[in-house]
């Protein structure tokens, strides 16, 4: 299936793109300034899964630009059918690599969500170990319904930093229904990229290459934080592995 500049594995229903970091962070600098307004969602096991069992969701998620395959399991289904090519994209590997390249073309990026605290480690990260990467603005929201008045005021504040990128940590499926409710509203780039800001603040440890490379990143943080992730983890796994071996 094709989908824009890349082509598309459809997964449970959801249209997974077919990419490589390679290719994904060429295809964001060609594109920057056409997906103004547009979404990037970064896609894995458990958002697909939700999004196969919820139509609204699944909506959400082939309304992107592109969805982003952040779960070794959808760039490995991809390659058994007919898709040599595909590979794993996170995203957290996505931020880093889009601002270790913005000292040389200028990019603006916006943060949104997270703690106060883990922004102010964030900031610092970013200062330390991608000079030249200009920090338009950051933000984070309150844990609740923003009323319309305060949702327009964080749009128009998002819009006045005049971001190229606007980063959303908010996790899932919370950030992917935020940014499709501000579709062309938030004037730049958005990209849904959960724990990205906690892994680049140092609040979570990410697996060791090998597990990464296993597709075992779940495992790790799972051992992280069992009680909170064991019921998403197992019940969504068990279902994904249900429904690739039927197809």
């Amino acid at each position: 299936m094709d989908r824009g500049p890349l082509p598309v594995c459809e997964i449970m229903g959801v249209r997974i793109a077919v990419t490589d970091m390679a290719q994904t962070v060429r295809c964001l600098r060609q594109n920057k300034d056409a997906w103004r307004g547009q979404y990037i969602c970064v896609a894995n096991v458990h958002t697909t899964v939700t999004a196969y069992g919820d139509e609204s969701y699944r909506a959400v998620q082939n309304g992107a630009v592109l969805a982003l395959p952040d779960g070794g399991p959808l760039s490995q289904y991809s390659r058994r059918h007919g898709f040599p090519q595909a590979q794993r994209v996170t995203g957290p590997d996505l931020m880093q690599q889009m601002l270790r390249e913005s000292a040389g073309h200028g990019w603006r990026h916006y943060f949104y969500g997270s703690t106060p605290q883990t922004l102010d480690l964030l900031r610092q990260k970013i200062e330390t170990a991608y000079p030249g990467a200009v920090i338009a603005g950051m933000e984070s929201p309150p844990f609740r319904p923003l009323t319309q008045e305060e949702d327009a005021a964080a749009v128009a504040r998002i819009n006045a930093a005049r971001p190229d990128f606007v980063w959303v940590g908010l996790g899932a499926p919370k950030q992917e229904r935020w940014m499709a409710a501000h579709k062309g509203a938030v004037q730049a780039v958005m990209l849904g990229v959960g724990a990205a800001f906690d892994y680049e603040a140092g609040n979570i440890r990410r697996a060791p290459q090998w597990m990464q490379r296993c597709s075992l990143e779940w495992l790790y943080r799972l051992l992280q934080d069992p009680k909170r992730l064991f019921g998403r983890y197992f019940v969504t796994n068990l279902k994904f592995l249900w429904w690739a071996w039927r197809h």
